[in-house]
C-alpha cells in the first residue's frame, strides 16, 4: 500500500501535468485566434442591453490579434459608428467591418439603405431578422421576448420575402442586385430554410457570389439535408457558438450537434462565429476561445478550425488580405 506521502506526490505530479497540458491547449487557442474572425458581434450601443459596445469589442480582438469582426445590430446601419472607429482608435489594428440587417427600423426591404452601407463600406446584408414572419413564429411557440422589443418601439410589423406564389418580391430582387454590383454578402438572417432557398437562388441567378447561411442551428428550421445542399450550392454556413457552449444563456445544443452540422456542409463550408455581445453571458472573445476549444475537444486539426475561425470567413468576405497582415504583425 502507497504511503500518504506517496499519494501526495502522485496527486501533484498529476495537477502538474494537467496544467502543463491546459497551458499547451491555451497556448494553441492563442495561436488559433491570430488571424480569426468573428463575423457576427452584437456589440452597443444598441436599444437592447449590451455588455460591451463597439470600441470595447474591437479592443479585445485586436488585443487578441484577430483579423477582423463584423458588427451587427437588428436596428442599424453600423456603418457611420465603424467610420468613426476607424478614425479615432486607428491603434486598434483588427479590422471592424459594419453591416444591415432589414428590420423596421431601417424600412425593411429598403434599397436605399443597402445603398447607403454599400457606399460606406458594409460588408454584410442580412435579411430580416426580428421581423422576419418565420422568426415571429418561432418566438410565439418559444415564448420569447426579443429584449429590444421594449416600450419604447412600437410593435414589429412582419416583413414578407416571397410573394403569395413564393417567387421573390421584387423589392428583394432590387436589394439582390445591389448586393451583387458591390461585392457585399448576403446572409438569411432568421427567414425560414424555405425561404433561404429561395432567395438564395434568385441571388446566384442575379449575380451575388458570396452567400452565408446564419446559424441554421436554431430559429430557421433546417435540417442537417438543407445544410448540405445550400452548402453544395455555394454558400458558406455559419453557426453560432453560442448556442452550443456550456453556462450560456442561449445554449440550446450539445457539441455533438456542431459536430454534425460541421460535417453536414464540410469543413470548406463551415463559419463559426459567436452570436455574442449581450448582457449575462460571455464575451464574444471568450465565445470564440471556448468555441475553438470545443472544436479541438471534437477532434478537428488545428488546420481545419483555422480554416472555419479564420480562412473561411475571409474568403466569404473577400478579406484574405486581413488575415495574412494580422498573421504578419504577430
Amino acid at each position: 500500500m502507497l504511503s500518504h506521502e506517496a499519494r501526495r506526490g502522485i496527486k501533484k505530479r498529476g495537477e502538474e501535468m494537467t496544467e502543463q497540458t491546459d497551458a499547451k491547449v491555451e497556448k494553441r487557442i492563442d495561436a488559433l485566434l491570430v488571424g480569426a474572425i468573428d463575423p457576427h458581434i452584437h456589440s452597443g450601443p444598441s436599444i437592447a442591453l449590451r455588455a460591451v459596445d463597439h470600441v470595447e469589442v474591437l479592443r479585445q480582438a485586436s488585443e487578441a490579434g484577430l483579423a477582423a469582426i463584423v458588427t451587427k445590430d437588428h436596428d442599424y446601419s453600423s456603418v457611420m459608428t465603424t467610420a468613426l472607429i476607424r478614425k479615432y482608435f486607428p491603434e486598434l489594428k483588427t479590422k471592424l467591418y459594419p453591416s444591415i440587417v432589414l428590420n423596421n427600423v431601417v424600412g425593411g426591404l429598403n434599397p436605399y439603405a443597402v445603398e447607403h452601407t454599400a457606399a460606406l463600406g458594409g460588408k454584410i446584408v442580412w435579411m430580416p431578422t426580428l421581423a422576419a414572419e418565420n422568426h415571429l413564429r418561432w418566438q410565439e411557440k418559444a415564448n420569447w421576448v426579443h429584449p429590444a422589443s421594449t416600450d419604447r418601439m412600437r410593435p414589429v410589423t412582419p416583413i414578407k420575402v416571397l410573394n403569395d406564389d413564393k417567387t421573390v418580391r421584387d423589392d428583394v430582387k432590387e436589394i439582390l442586385d445591389i448586393v451583387a454590383a458591390t461585392d457585399m454578402v448576403l446572409a438569411s438572417g432568421h427567414l425560414h430554410v424555405s425561404e433561404t432557398w429561395v432567395v438564395f437562388e434568385e441571388a446566384q441567378r442575379r449575380g451575388v457570389k458570396r452567400l452565408v447561411f446564419t446559424h441554421p442551428e436554431d430559429i430557421v428550421d433546417a435540417s442537417l439535408n438543407d445544410v448540405k445542399g445550400i452548402a453544395a450550392m455555394g454558400a458558406f454556413v455559419e453557426h453560432s457558438l453560442c448556442m452550443f457552449l456550456e453556462g450560456c444563456k442561449f445554449k440550446s445544443r450539445e457539441a455533438e450537434d456542431l459536430r454534425n452540422q460541421i460535417e453536414a456542409a464540410g469543413v470548406e463550408k463551415t463559419i463559426l462565429c459567436s452570436d455574442l455581445g449581450q448582457t449575462g453571458t460571455f464575451s464574444p472573445l471568450v465565445g470564440m476561445r471556448m468555441g475553438i476549444k470545443m472544436c479541438m475537444d471534437l477532434g478537428y486539426s488545428d488546420e481545419q478550425i483555422r480554416k472555419m475561425v479564420s480562412t473561411n470567413t475571409a474568403a466569404a468576405m473577400g478579406i484574405e488580405a486581413d488575415v495574412e497582415a494580422a498573421r504578419a504583425g504577430a
